[in-house]
């Protein structure tokens, strides 16, 4: 049986929460402006952004960074 992971910040937080709790607080200008990726600067939109980071680690990572900070 798996340890619960109560040190894990992000444990039960779903990429669409993170993107909605990030777009509430700094507004897509801002999430383009602190991580430039196309989605975030370009008609951007919760579902663009899902299918990009899903299939890009690299960008996932940076996202789930901003939202550390801003929690």
């Amino acid at each position: 049986m798996p340890e619960p992971q109560a040190n894990n910040p992000l444990h039960g937080v779903t990429l669409e929460m993170m993107l909605h709790r990030l777009v509430e607080v700094h507004g897509w200008e801002e999430m383009g402006r602190r991580i430039e990726i196309r989605c975030f600067n370009y008609d951007p939109s919760i579902k663009s952004s899902l299918q990009f980071l899903r299939r890009t680690p690299w960008a996932r990572q940076k996202v789930e960074q901003l939202y550390l900070q801003s929690i």
